[in-house]
């Protein structure tokens, strides 16, 4: 009744898109639209949030998003985060191809065969519940002071998703395939190769996904490990230094790095999901 009586008065229902006009206007679509009201709602809390607690925290106001955006400047165009950087994104990727090396045919192993699989499920869920930085002490009385205590907690971390969905992937492969395999006389190479690994591909791809999130959390922590490079390194670095703009800096860029490579990831996914049709 109400909304007839408006619409018989002449009055103008408002468009709930009208607020991303000046959006769409730059070429984004809806959805690209919300995502950039929701990045300006974020920035608009946290600016509210240090100026409140600058009132009593003076360091407070080094935390705001002008000076974070600042240091970020400063330390990008400097290239005082080019090494950095490029260690971490090197340790992910060895802690993520290791992870493959094992989770990939420990999955196979599990998913082909029943009794593996009914024999070694509560170990391995027992073991993913344990949270990779339990590890660290005795990472370090393991393999030192270094890169190879960063590499086992890394992989540690990757392994899980990677096997769990393999196997996944192994037990939802359709049975007409294998025996018609088996009727061709095919090899188990050939097996593995044509049929299995295609088969399990987007299941692999998924939980590669899921273990570069899992790694790059673990990550940062790990770095703080006694070694003096990367950006877990660089953030106790900053903390010993005072410099918190250059602190939430750092914070910004793994967030960031952290978005595009689960983006990647993403795209793979999608990329080889076309691919399949």
């Amino acid at each position: 009744m109400r909304s007839t009586h408006a619409q018989n008065a002449g009055i103008a229902r408002p468009d709930p898109g009208s607020i991303f006009q000046p959006l769409r206007r730059l070429g984004l679509n809806a959805q690209q639209a919300y995502a950039l009201s929701g990045v300006a709602v974020l920035l608009a809390l946290w600016a509210a949030g240090t100026h409140f607690l600058a009132g009593g925290l003076p360091l407070a106001a080094s935390l705001a998003p002008g000076a974070t955006f600042q240091s970020l400047y400063e330390l990008v165009s400097t290239g005082q985060l080019t090494s950095h950087t490029a260690m971490s994104l090197q340790r992910v990727l060895v802690g993520l191809a290791l992870a493959l090396l094992i989770g990939v045919p420990v999955g196979l192993a599990v998913g082909g065969s029943r009794t593996l699989e009914n024999a070694s499920g509560t170990a391995f869920q027992f073991l993913r519940m344990i949270s990779p930085l339990s590890w660290m002490p005795i990472a370090v009385m393991v393999f030192g002071i270094g890169d190879a205590p960063i590499y086992f907690l890394l992989t540690f971390a990757a392994v899980w998703p990677i096997m769990l969905n393999t196997a996944a992937g192994v037990r939802q492969l359709d049975p007409k395939w294998l025996m018609l395999a088996k009727s061709l006389s095919a090899t188990r190479r050939e097996v593995l190769f044509r049929i299995v690994v295609p088969g399990i591909l987007g299941n692999v791809l998924t939980g590669v996904r899921l273990a570069i999130g899992i790694i790059w959390i673990v990550l940062v922590p790990c770095e703080m490990l006694g070694v003096s490079s990367g950006l877990g390194y660089y953030i106790l670095d900053t903390r010993d230094r005072l410099a918190y703009s250059e602190l939430m800096a750092v914070i910004v860029l793994i967030g960031a790095l952290g978005f595009l490579l689960d983006g990647l990831a993403q795209r793979a996914y999608r990329h080889w999901s076309r691919g399949a049709r």
